[in-house]
């Protein structure tokens, strides 16, 4: 009974935050991660702390915090679908340059960061090495359903720098969710007690039979089932099968149940209509009621209560600049460097920036290995939250029209009219 009022309470709370921010041109993800803060201790936990104790009361999260994690396998799943790296061959080397500084500068930035925060703000136990490594990691992240969300609001998807900051994006996911897969093998604390070299044996051995024949069987399953391919509820049991399964064997192997999921949607068939088809079929259910689930446990472990002082606050907004600096800015003047103009260059640069849901999977999986305290942990959210907020406005001051010059100047007449609309 509880469970079924905390999920009724999490999605209106969602859609009316979603209904106040889609008009001031933000995307609906920022209503649902602002919803998941409100609920939490930041807000309702502080104004009516019984209310929420009682609401939320701690035996009952796991069943909340289990629905949410079956939203985030499938939502994993939709971003390894859509991450097709085939569809940029002619940027392919633009955007793998672009993409390689929008990972390396902001993990390097992130990973020095983290190192001189380490005996301030590092949980007991943890080394530097590891907690420096998942830093960086988590500052390098770029949302990719977010932003493709923002290009389509934005009318830049079809443009050049849509495409260009598409490719990247998919590149950064690739590249991110590897080295997030790697470092979670390093630090798995219910792992120590096996061998690191066994453990990135069987990790390496995972990821060949996902290439050699996990990929082959879905595509010839697909080729078999031809154009009905995924319409009947059989196909989509078989895929959802495929996805839990290697889900199960990426926990079982100690990285992540999520990255599984993640590879799962890597090797499914390269078809706009079978992309189509699983976002028609699984994204409305998992983007409707489960994802803000997740939203609302993140939010029930995020207490800006926590950066109760100066200090904390000046670390936050540390963390804030090294974030925006090591990715906007790189991003930014790597493009420039390929050739971009600077207006471009800007874009590309703000919407690698954007963070958003992505960032916030990455987080709750450092806070849940104890790689992060709560509060870098809710340092990190707030970081977060301001990224992706802050995408938005930056495009449509970047991408305003210029004013139209005054017809004397386009026509050589003796009088200026302004055609400005």
């Amino acid at each position: 009974m509880i469970l079924l009022l905390q999920v009724a309470i999490v999605l209106t709370v969602a859609r009316v935050a979603r209904w106040l921010v889609v008009p001031l041109g933000q995307p609906p993800v920022i209503g649902e991660m602002v919803a998941g803060l409100l609920l939490g201790p930041s807000l309702f936990g502080w104004l009516m702390p019984e209310w929420s104790a009682s609401l939320f009361a701690a035996p009952t999260l796991p069943a909340l915090n289990a629905l949410s994690q079956l939203g985030l396998v499938l939502f994993m799943f939709l971003v390894g679908v859509r991450a097709d790296l085939h569809k940029i061959e002619s940027r392919r080397t633009v955007a793998m340059v672009t993409s390689a500084v929008s990972i390396v500068v902001p993990f390097a930035l992130g990973a020095w960061l983290a190192s001189t925060l380490h005996a301030r703000l590092a949980p007991a136990g943890i080394g530097v090495v590891p907690f420096a490594l998942f830093f960086g990691a988590a500052i390098s992240i770029t949302a990719f359903p977010v932003l493709a969300r923002i290009l389509i609001d934005q009318r830049l998807l079809g443009t050049e720098v849509g495409v260009m900051a598409i490719t990247c994006a998919a590149f950064d996911d690739v590249t991110g969710w590897m080295i997030l897969a790697a470092i979670t093998t390093l630090v798995r604390p219910d792992d120590a007690s096996n061998p690191l070299a066994i453990r990135l044996l069987f990790f390496g051995g995972y990821l060949a039979a996902m290439v050699i024949v996990g990929r082959p069987l879905v595509r010839w399953f697909g080729r078999r089932r031809g154009v009905g391919f995924g319409e009947s509820a059989d196909d989509l049991a078989i895929v959802l099968l495929v996805v839990l399964l290697s889900a199960v064997a990426t926990d079982w192997l100690g990285v992540h149940a999520l990255f599984g999921a993640f590879f799962a949607g890597l090797i499914m068939p390269r078809e706009a209509r079978v992309e189509r088809l699983f976002e028609e079929r699984i994204e409305p259910l998992t983007m409707t009621l489960l994802l803000p689930l997740f939203f609302a446990f993140s939010g029930l472990r995020t207490n800006v209560q926590l950066l109760n002082n100066p200090a904390n606050w000046r670390d936050a907004a540390l963390i804030l600049a090294v974030a925006i600096a090591g990715k906007a800015g790189a991003s930014a003047i790597a493009a420039r460097a390929m050739g971009s103009s600077w207006r471009d260059a800007g874009t590309l640069g703000f919407l690698l920036n954007t963070r958003g849901l992505v960032e916030l999977v990455v987080l709750n999986i450092g806070l849940d290995l104890g790689i992060l305290s709560p509060t870098v942990f809710s340092m990190l959210v707030v970081m977060a939250l301001v990224t992706t907020g802050m995408t938005s406005p930056a495009l449509r001051w970047l991408r305003a029209p210029e004013p139209a010059p005054a017809l004397s100047d386009r026509q050589g007449l003796g009088r200026e009219v302004d055609l400005r609309p």
